[in-house]
């Protein structure tokens, strides 16, 4: 079982480990789920920690914008509707303004900064190319938000703007095209909660374009992106309507006159294996009688295989990372096994993290003399946020910790 200090850890980790999800500011990604989940990124760098909580909140926390009032919204695609919104407008944001011209009629409601109704929130001021509003077309409240951004042009965001992995995370629609002018966009249909534990829905729309702006859309089926009763079937707009939206000219104007990205500093050289090599090295070393049905990893440090042995599937997942010392004495505590060579070793056994009905968990952790730590966990089902798939995980803890305890790791 996971104790609550080490949870809190994995789950900061998790934000950063493969970029958040819905993250605002200049490494704004409505796309970069962590691609791996549970113990194996628990205990991460205290450097990593700080460095993905440096861009914070999602994007309707941040976003969150007082309007002053409802008002009459206008119509995509037709800027001459933006006259509806009358007098409103002037109490509105660019952002916000923008957007109640391009949407279709219906009424926009305020919502106070930060999303509640402290005075404090009311006083703070609107971020810079962000707004939220509470939009109701008559057939329920739902909150939208949009966020835009200038990032380098020259900056390689095609893995970035790309789908979530499919073995890990649940959603219901998902495509990452180019475009004919060398746009990237992705369009999006899931939950809020991935495990479905509320029937909140999250739809966005991602686009970036050569220039560099990113105008990314999200909506709700909720009047809150969180903590808020689901007040209508699906969020308002079809993801056509969406695309239609991101690629609205009015747009580009808000976007050019946001600050220049900052130069991007040389990419530094990588320590440790990389994700392919890892998944590689993995794979050989599974137990005879195992299938892999679907396989992933991240460029470092990371991979993971979905097997089946027949009984049904079972996702493996590992993380390999040099120069963990800094967290030994968090993570191996009272308990851990020290083998001959210095090897400290902790084994774990408990329910899944993610909210699937009735997931198990087998869990190996260990850390080498020179800090360099290997961490292998074994689900009873292809994706925790799923209910489980069979009796009890593919691998067991003897099987695990002899992929973990391997040579391998050193080569």
């Amino acid at each position: 079982m996971l104790e609550n200090g080490d949870r809190k850890d994995r789950e900061s980790f998790e934000d950063g480990l493969g970029g958040l999800m819905k993250q605002a500011g200049e490494e704004f990604s409505v796309a970069g789920r962590p691609l791996l989940d549970g113990g194996v990124a628990r205990g991460r760098r205290r450097t990593v920690l700080r460095r993905s909580a440096a861009v914070t909140g999602s994007v309707a926390a941040l976003a969150a914008i007082g309007l002053g009032g409802s008002f009459v919204t206008g119509g995509i695609g037709s800027s001459q509707n933006g006259g509806e919104v009358g007098g409103a407008s002037s109490a509105l944001s660019p952002v916000a303004g923008t957007l109640a011209a391009l949407l279709p009629e219906g009424q926009l409601s305020e919502q106070p900064v930060g999303g509640g109704g402290d005075t404090d929130d009311r006083k703070r001021p609107r971020p810079e190319g962000v707004a939220s509003v509470v939009y109701d077309d008559g057939h329920g409240k739902a909150a939208l938000s949009v966020t835009l951004n200038r990032e380098d042009p020259g900056r390689p965001n095609k893995d970035e703007l790309s789908c979530p992995d499919s073995n890990l995370n649940t959603f219901e629609a998902c495509s990452a095209t180019t475009l004919k002018d060398g746009s990237r966009l992705v369009l999006f249909k899931g939950w809020e909660y991935p495990d479905r534990r509320e029937e909140t829905k999250w739809w966005y729309a991602d686009l970036l374009t050569p220039e560099g702006y990113r105008i990314s859309v999200s909506e709700w089926n909720a009047p809150a992106e969180k903590d808020a009763p689901v007040s209508r079937s699906t969020p308002p707009l079809s993801l056509d309507r969406m695309k239609e939206l991101v690629r609205a000219e009015e747009w580009r104007p808000l976007a050019a006159s946001l600050p220049a990205p900052e130069k991007q500093a040389p990419a530094q050289p990588v320590k440790g294996l990389s994700g392919a090599v890892i998944l590689d090295r993995l794979t050989a070393q599974l137990p005879d009688g195992l299938e892999v049905k679907a396989s992933g990893k991240q460029e470092t440090e990371a991979a993971y295989v979905v097997v089946d042995d027949g009984r049904g599937r079972s996702l493996v997942q590992i993380n390999v990372q040099p120069d963990m010392s800094d967290v030994e004495g968090d993570l191996f505590g009272a308990g851990t096994e020290v083998l001959p060579d210095g090897t400290k070793v902790v084994t774990r056994e408990g329910p899944g993290e993610k909210g699937g009905e009735g997931v198990k968990m087998r869990e190996v952790d260990t850390i080498r003399p020179d800090g360099l730590r290997v961490v292998i966990s074994a689900f009873n089902t292809a994706n925790q946020n799923e209910a489980a798939t069979r009796a009890e995980p593919a691998l067991t803890l003897a099987q695990l910790r002899k992929i973990a305890t391997s040579k391998v790791w050193r080569k």
